[in-house]
């Protein structure tokens, strides 16, 4: 049986306004440049440049023949009919260009060059191979991944060639043509795993000296001891003094586990890091802020959608109305990106002015050990802001400062209490415990256990499993694995 019910309840929804606040917010100044133009593309009655202000009468009556014929050409030139069924806006395209003719060019950097695969090809070209063979050890050069590995086992690739390019093959055919590819260079591509590798380019070496035998032998029969750095049972399977297992050590770790990567980092397009904010002292000493905008363009409404609502407004056939409602959209739509446009701004430098003053201290010396602990909730309570919000500003934003460009989110961190009961960040403990290892003896590591105890000397009453965090956190490894010759 069904029943009408009637209930209260209290939601709490965002506007679309409010969402496209909060999507600008989040990107960072490379993307914003980016979305602005898309918005562009997508709306025409939004266009690049400042509002201007009226010109005086004067000038106005100087040029008002040549003003309405040029307006009279604008009108033409829009068609409400071609924007009507047209959600992407594709009639049309609009160049951004917000420098002057002497402002200094800082464009982003791409490197070009000829690709691994396309090295690898070449080399294979140089082979005496059939057209069969040939297509195989081409299907396995497309197998390699980036750092010049056959990640795959060769039974997969039988049955993949087979069914893509019906080409029928064995694994040992297989084999064969792989041990060609071992053959290119740079050396020791193609193998499957690391000890393959590192023994192609031991093998490749000429002539094969003492300490080379030595290091084939260690890469063959003691890679797990040497991963291990179980350096005591190395020498002794060996029989050699340290003298000679230092030489054998390094003969290895001249080679290059990752030989594709070589060639690889050099086609991989370098970025440099776009800073969101400026932070610069002034000749009083005192800290400057500044919001990089330089690759925005100022946006205003376009005047002729304007007179076009305008005359539409001034008709009431359906046709008119229709028109007057699109026109309409398009103009709110403008006016919202601006006005979040602007509310984004003036958020982030709310937000990142709040930020310079609670870390004064650092931003004035540079000094890591001066940082404050700090997290969202500090600062969202400084500038009467939500949580959500200041993690929005914070991620993927960069700072650039005196003392270099930094990762804002890096500034966050925990506190933790001193034996005198003083707030300390982590920070700091992470700085100390960085410059502890930096200075330890190399043949005699610090272990984490040590670590805890300098520490505590120092006066940070820490764990050692806190230590521990914070040493993979800084992506050091364990003191058995720092341990050199």
């Amino acid at each position: 049986m069904l029943r009408q019910v009637q209930s209260q309840k209290l939601l709490q929804k965002l506007s679309p306004q409010q969402i496209q606040l909060m999507k600008l917010l989040q990107l960072p100044t490379i993307a914003l440049e980016q979305r602005i133009k898309e918005e562009m593309e997508l709306n025409p009655a939004l266009e690049e440049g400042a509002d201007e202000e009226e010109e005086d009468t004067d000038l106005e009556n100087e040029f008002d023949e040549d003003t309405s014929e040029e307006e009279d050409n604008q009108r033409e030139d829009f068609s409400i009919s071609d924007y009507m069924d047209d959600d992407e806006g594709a009639s049309y395209k609009l160049k951004v260009n917000n420098t002057s003719p002497d402002e200094e060019r800082k464009e982003i950097p791409f490197s070009v060059g000829v690709s691994f695969q396309d090295m690898l090809e070449s080399q294979l070209g140089m082979k005496e191979l059939d057209d069969r063979e040939y297509q195989i050890a081409l299907y396995l050069i497309g197998n390699l991944d980036d750092d010049g590995y056959l990640r795959r086992d060769l039974a997969s690739i039988v049955d993949d060639i087979a069914f893509s390019q019906n080409i029928n093959t064995t694994e040992e055919e297989m084999e064969k043509l792989l041990h060609v590819l071992q053959e290119f260079d740079p050396a020791g591509v193609g193998a499957r795993d690391l000890r393959e590798c590192l023994l192609i380019q031991l093998r490749k070496k000429q002539p094969q000296s003492g300490i080379i035998q030595l290091a084939t032998e260690v890469v063959e029969k003691q890679m797990d001891e040497f991963s291990k750095k179980h350096y005591d049972k190395i020498s002794k399977k060996l029989e050699i003094d340290e003298e000679i297992l230092k030489d054998v050590i390094q003969e290895i770790l001249k080679l290059n586990p990752r030989p594709g990567n070589s060639m690889a980092d050099g086609q991989k397009s370098f970025q440099q890091v776009i800073p969101d904010f400026l932070i610069s002292m002034d000749d009083a000493g005192e800290l400057q802020l500044t919001l990089n905008s330089r690759n925005a363009p100022e946006l205003r409404i376009s005047k002729a959608y304007s007179k076009m609502m305008e005359e539409y407004s001034k008709t009431k056939d359906k046709t008119s109305k229709e028109a007057s409602m699109f026109v309409k959209q398009k103009l709110d739509g403008a006016k919202w990106f601006i006005d979040a446009i602007q509310q984004r701004s003036y958020t982030l430098l709310y937000t990142m002015n709040a930020i310079m003053e609670y870390q004064r201290d650092y931003f004035m010396e540079g000094d890591e050990t001066t940082l404050k602990p700090m997290i969202l909730k500090d600062i969202a309570e400084k500038v009467g802001l939500d949580i959500s919000t200041i993690s929005r500003v914070a991620n993927s934003k960069y700072v650039q400062t005196p003392f270099g460009t930094f990762l804002l989110k890096t500034f966050f961190s925990e506190s933790l209490s001193t034996d005198s009961g003083e707030e300390v960040s982590t920070r700091e403990v992470k700085k100390i415990l960085e410059d502890c290892i930096a200075a330890e003896s190399k043949k005699k590591p610090l272990t984490d256990d040590k670590l805890t105890k300098i520490l505590k000397e120092k006066g940070y009453n820490i764990a050692r499993r806190t230590i521990a965090k914070y040493r993979e956190q800084l992506d050091i490894p364990v003191a058995r694995l720092r341990k050199e010759l």
